[in-house]
């Protein structure tokens, strides 16, 4: 039985009565905390896997591993004994398949908590539960508090994001870093609006410059929705938008600009490359990763439930009505502009306009807010009624259906146990390499001995055994045990857990 999961599902049906309770009661600060649970508790849940997944979280938590030692110099393969080619990010040596700051993130929990998989997530867990509370204020601070909570219920319950804080499908920690910083900076682009205080659009050109160091320039996301919502408190005139707007760039840029040239400097061929392949995402479809130029508003009812189109449409509909109202313009924008740009990118993937998810919830929020306070204005009182239930229902099924709650899983599974245990036997030999283990980024990750799927050349194993290597050969495909001073050694293979 997965007592666990029923344990889950106990704790957050209680949390989410208590939290409504107190909401409808005005105790906000209890229902917002009690919200926060519920999605602490899904994210430790989802998060308690004792193994690295494989797309992409194995790779970045071993390049943050090694970060560890120099965190400038970003490694895969940190003493590779193959050669390489710096084309080939899943077998490169310098690694800049990514921009850093995902990375120094996971380094520094490893660095505090030690190496092991929990370590590796702890910094998502923390960024998208703080996420829960971020979009109450914006939703709070835009409309009132009603659309806060309910924006933030949508967030807390979201699938794909509690499945990518957890590492379980592709892009993990980068998205939930990159969604973080932008909705942070956007946050803080409406308390400038508010507030006129400098020290908070320095605040807010900081952190587009840290959404950069995240996932690259789909952060400039933040400058047309930072124009709406200047535009829409009318406290400044023309003069002052254009100097705030180029005070907050130029903090942007000298945030990520260092790292840029930094790395062109020190490692030309790895940049120049890297620089090259995010452009070929534009016209080409990256390791199969196609789909219709729909894929994006096709995927949003998975990740949204089937019926996010009706709100959306309805912001349409209201930004078209209050035209002069540039508050709707600025969430048209964060959804929009992605969402387009993104459908005619050939490359496509669910979670690369995962950033607009705040402002959908928003949205989302925003609606509920109206059919409850505008229900006896239907024809038919029950309709409000239905698509708020649909509009909270849907994601939670496709919550539970993500989380797996009711599903035995295997948080420990043998290959995992065994490759700690061979990897405990080899991490002290400074001169170990391993050839034709299923796992080679797993097993470096827990031991540090240079790994590789393949088996090289007879000519250099010979070598490396001349220079003094011990040489291990695992059981990936038929090895003939022909080598007198080599191991050879026997693990699991791995299966799905789930």
């Amino acid at each position: 039985m997965p007592y666990l999961g029923i344990i889950l599902v106990i704790a957050t049906v209680l949390f989410g009565r208590l939290s409504w309770v107190n909401f409808r009661r005005g105790n906000y600060s209890i229902a917002l905390t009690c919200l926060v649970l519920i999605g602490l508790l899904l994210r430790l849940f989802v998060a308690s896997d004792l193994f690295l997944h494989p797309w992409d979280e194995r790779y970045h938590a071993l390049v943050a591993k090694n970060m560890l030692s120099h965190p400038l110099v970003p490694t895969l393969y940190d003493s590779p004994i193959l050669d390489y080619d710096y084309k080939n990010w899943p077998g490169n040596h310098i690694w800049l398949h990514k921009q850093p700051l995902a990375l120094w993130g996971i380094m520094a929990s490893l660095w505090t908590f030690g190496t092991n998989e929990i370590a590796v997530r702890i910094p998502s867990i923390i960024l998208s539960t703080l996420g829960i509370v971020l979009t109450y204020k914006m939703g709070w601070k835009l409309f009132n508090r009603q659309v806060g909570y309910y924006g933030s219920i949508l967030y807390a319950i979201n699938g794909l994001i509690v499945e990518m804080m957890s590492g379980r499908i592709t892009t993990d920690h980068v998205d939930i870093f990159f969604l973080f910083f932008i909705q942070l900076a956007i946050l803080l682009a409406i308390e400038f609006a508010q507030t006129r205080n400098k020290w908070i659009n320095l605040l807010c050109g900081f952190t587009i410059g840290l959404a950069v160091l995240s996932k690259w320039l789909p952060a400039l996301i933040v400058f047309p929705v930072w124009f709406a919502l200047i535009k829409y408190y009318s406290k400044f005139t023309w003069k002052e938008i254009v100097l705030h707007g180029i005070f907050l760039l130029t903090i942007a840029f000298v945030t990520f600009i260092p790292w840029q040239v930094y790395i062109h400097q020190q490692f030309p061929l790895e940049a120049v490359w890297e620089s090259n392949f995010n452009r070929m995402h534009l016209t080409e479809a990256i390791e199969g990763q196609s789909g219709p130029f729909y894929y994006h508003f096709s995927v949003m009812r998975i990740v949204y439930g089937e019926i996010i189109y009706i709100p959306l449409i309805w912001l349409l509909w209201v930004t078209l009505k209050k035209r002069n109202n540039s508050k709707y313009w600025a969430l048209l924008l964060w959804i929009g502009i992605p969402y387009i740009f993104f459908s005619l990118v050939a490359t496509k993937m669910q979670a690369y306009t995962l950033f607009a998810a705040p402002a959908i919830f928003i949205v989302a929020a925003l609606f509920i807010h109206y059919l409850i306070v505008n229900k006896s204005r239907f024809r038919y009182n029950w309709l409000p009624v239905l698509l708020v239930v649909l509009l909270f229902s849907l994601p939670i099924r496709f919550a539970i259906e993500r989380i797996k709650p009711f599903n035995e899983i295997d948080r420990n599974p043998e290959w995992r146990r065994e490759l700690l245990q061979f990897s405990e036997k080899i991490k002290d030999d400074k001169k170990a390499v391993v050839f034709n283990v299923e796992l080679p980024i797993e097993l470096m990750f827990y031991s540090g001995i240079p790994s590789y799927l393949e088996m090289p050349e007879d000519h250099i194993i010979d070598s490396l055994l001349v220079e003094g290597y011990t040489i291990y050969f695992g059981n990936h495909s038929e090895v003939e045990h022909k080598y007198e001073k080599a191991n050879y050694f026997t693990l699991v293979k791995k299966g799905n857990p789930y």
